[in-house]
């Protein structure tokens, strides 16, 4: 599979078709598609050139979002093809019954071997996502990130992401993470905010190669035989930029498994 090339010089690539799209497909029935989106295009949105929604709408073929992931974001996506199908799926969503999971590189070292980021969200200035608690009143306690006692601020939400680092090195580090919740920008905002932003995230000042290191690795749901469908993409060269002089892809291989 072959990532959307980066503009430059201000020349906007032209966005794949639908036909390269579907080649990268994971799996399918007639109720969904599995599949592994490159960076560079949304799921689906207004404020957005093109999207998914879209090209496939142009080829003749209906596809409803389940879930988004981000345009800097590259990784597994949930499709759904009818209405009937729609419904179930997201459902699954909302009863955090999902299995999502996802690998970051960040900017940065120093995270711990394993922990959990208890913050809430809110929406701030321009509509940014933040945390909803001053950062200075953040405490990590054995790998638990949470803001003990401070005011939140109102209409925050709990948003939880397990984190796990794999690998660092050269002013890097990769990390396993897995939202427990479903917020908007969550793991982004969650790694900015404890110190440790991902790399090449236009959100928090890393930009400058036209994505993110962020890939949604893994998802697994429940179809509608009530099999467990497990869906994993595994991420491409550009997603390693940061670290593809010092780790190679043997050993890429080797740390996912």
């Amino acid at each position: 599979m072959s990532t959307p090339p980066v503009a430059r010089g201000g020349v906007r690539p032209e966005p794949p078709d639908w036909a390269s799209l579907r080649a990268r497909v994971l799996v399918e029935t007639a109720d969904y598609l599995v599949l592994d989106k490159p960076a560079g295009i949304s799921v689906t949105g207004e404020r957005h050139d093109t999207d998914l929604v879209r090209i496939a709408a142009e080829a003749g073929e209906r596809v409803i979002p389940v879930h988004r992931i981000d345009k800097v974001t590259s990784g597994v996506v949930l499709l759904a093809r009818s209405i009937a199908a729609h419904g179930p799926l997201t459902r699954q969503f909302a009863a955090r019954t999902v299995a999502k999971t996802y690998l970051a590189i960040t900017a940065s070292t120093g995270l711990p071997a394993g922990g959990t980021v208890d913050l809430p969200l809110c929406t701030g200035r321009k509509n940014r996502v933040r945390v909803a608690a001053p950062r200075e009143e953040i405490r990590c306690a054995d790998g638990w990130w949470t803001v003990p006692g401070a005011v939140v601020r109102a209409e925050s939400f709990a948003s939880t992401t397990t984190l796990r680092r794999l690998w660092e090195g050269a002013g890097h580090t990769l990390v396993v993470a897995e939202p427990h919740t479903g917020r908007r920008h969550q793991i982004r905002v969650h790694l900015a905010w404890i110190g440790h932003p991902i790399a090449g995230d236009p959100l928090f000042g890393t930009a400058g190669r036209g994505r993110t290191s962020l890939h949604a690795w893994r998802l697994a749901f429940d179809d509608a035989d009530g099999r467990r469908i497990e869906a994993r993409a595994e991420p491409e060269a550009d997603f390693w930029d940061p670290v593809a002089t010092v780790l190679s892809a043997p050993d890429r291989s080797a740390l996912l498994g």
